[in-house]
C-alpha cells in the first residue's frame, strides 16, 4: 500500500507560475498539491483549512505579501515554508528576511540571469519538499528579527560582541559549514565578532549561485569582520570572512609562504557544490592543528567526513547542538562519527571559537 502523499499548498500570485509549480510538484507520485493561493491572506486561510505538510511561498503578492503571510503562519499555525525567490538585490534581501522570520529554505525562480533551467529548478523544488517533509524540523512558534539586524544603531551592541581585546593576530583559521537554517544562524554569529578579529573565517553555506554574493554583503554589513564572496586568488587574511560562491568549491592553497583561496568549478561532492567536505579537507591539509572548524544546522551529511579529518590532523572541532538546529542532520552525523570535540548551542559558538583562539 502506498504511503500517505506529501500535501503541499502552492502560494503564487501569477496564474502561469502557479500552474507550472503545481504541474512540477504533481508530476512526482509522492506529492499532492492540495490547494493554491494567489495572495498571502488566502494562504493563511487555506493553511488553516487544508492543513498542508509543506507550503511554497512567493514573496511579491497583492493584498498581503509573502513576508507578512509567513510571519502569521509561523506564529499561529506553523508549517515548513519554502520561499520562491527572484535573483535581484531586493529579492535577495527579502529572501534573507523570510529565512529570519521562520522560512525553512528557498529556491530561485527560473530567470535569464540564473544558470538553472526550469527542469533543474523543478528537480530542486521536489527535492526540497521531500527533504523538508521527512526531516525533524523545529519550527519556532514565535519568530523575531535578530536584534543585531533591526537597525544600524544596534547592529553591534556591546552585550553581543565577544571581547578579544589585547589578542594578537592568530595563526589559526576558522572553517564553518552550514546548510538549511544557515543564513539567520550565521548572521547571529557574525554580529558577535568584533573588529580586528585575529583569524580568517572561511564559510560554506549551501546556497544557489547568485545569492551567495548578496548573503556575504549582508553578513559584512552586520559584523566587525570584513566579509566578501570568495574569489579565486584571494589572500586569506586575519579579520576577513570568505563565503564560498554558489558555483564553486572553495579550497586553501599554500603559495610563496601565503595562504590563497582556490575556486574549483568541479562536480558535486557529498551531493553539493560548494561542498563543506572539500573546504574542511583543504583546511585540514593546509592548517593541521591550527584549524578550528564548526559544523552546523543542515540536511544530509556534507562536512561530516571533512571535519573528522580536521580532528585527526589535530584541529579543534565544534558542532551546533540539536536544540538550536533548524535541521539536526549534518552535525548529527559528525557527532555520531566521533568527529566533534564539543557540542554547543548556537549562542555559544562565537565565544567557543574565541576561547580556542
Amino acid at each position: 500500500m502506498m504511503e500517505k502523499k506529501i500535501k503541499v499548498l502552492v502560494v503564487e500570485d501569477s496564474s502561469l507560475a502557479r500552474k507550472i509549480i503545481t504541474d512540477i510538484l504533481s508530476s512526482d507520485p509522492e506529492i499532492e498539491v492540495v490547494g493554491t493561493a494567489n495572495n498571502g491572506k488566502t494562504a493563511i486561510y487555506k493553511n488553516d483549512i487544508l492543513n498542508p505538510d509543506v507550503i511554497t511561498m512567493d514573496i511579491e503578492m497583492p493584498v498581503m505579501d509573502g513576508l507578512e503571510s509567513l510571519r502569521n503562519i509561523i506564529e499561529k499555525n506553523p508549517k515548513p515554508v519554502i520561499m520562491l525567490s527572484v535573483l535581484t538585490k531586493h529579492g535577495a534581501e527579502e529572501t534573507f528576511k523570510a529565512l529570519e522570520y521562520g522560512a525553512i529554505d528557498f529556491i530561485p525562480k527560473p530567470a535569464s540571469n540564473l544558470p538553472l533551467t526550469l527542469k533543474e529548478v523543478g528537480n530542486l523544488l521536489i527535492e526540497k519538499v521531500k527533504t523538508v517533509y521527512k526531516s525533524q524540523i523545529k519550527i519556532p512558534v514565535k519568530q523575531r528579527e535578530p536584534e543585531a539586524l533591526k537597525s544600524e544603531e544596534n547592529k553591534k551592541s556591546e552585550k553581543d560582541v565577544v571581547s578579544i581585546e589585547g589578542k594578537e593576530i592568530s595563526n589559526k583559521v576558522i572553517g564553518m559549514g552550514i546548510s538549511t537554517g544557515g543564513p539567520s544562524a550565521l548572521a547571529s554569529i557574525f554580529k558577535c565578532f568584533p573588529e580586528k578579529f585575529p583569524s580568517p573565517i572561511l564559510v560554506v553555506q549551501h546556497m544557489p549561485e547568485g545569492f551567495t554574493k548578496a548573503f556575504a554583503e549582508r553578513l559584512n554589513s552586520n559584523s566587525g569582520v570584513n566579509v566578501k564572496e570568495a574569489e579565486d586568488g584571494d589572500k586569506i587574511l586575519p579579520g576577513c570572512g570568505y563565503v564560498a560562491p554558489g558555483h564553486s568549491h572553495i579550497k586553501v592553497e599554500s603559495r610563496n609562504g601565503e595562504k590563497i583561496i582556490k575556486l574549483d568549478r568541479g562536480s558535486k561532492v557529498s551531493g553539493h557544490i560548494p561542498s563543506i567536505d572539500v573546504l574542511f579537507d583543504s583546511i585540514a591539509d593546509n592548517y593541521g592543528k591550527n584549524a578550528v572548524c564548526v559544523i552546523m544546522t543542515g540536511m544530509g551529511q556534507d562536512g561530516a567526513k571533512g571535519i573528522l579529518k580536521v580532528k585527526e590532523k589535530g584541529g579543534y572541532t565544534l558542532a551546533q547542538d540539536e536544540e538550536t538546529s533548524v535541521v539536526f542532520g549534518m552535525n548529527r552525523v559528525a557527532i555520531q562519527m566521533g568527529a566533534i570535540e564539543k557540542v554547543v548551542p548556537l549562542g555559544d559558538i562565537p565565544k567557543s571559537i574565541v576561547k580556542v583562539l
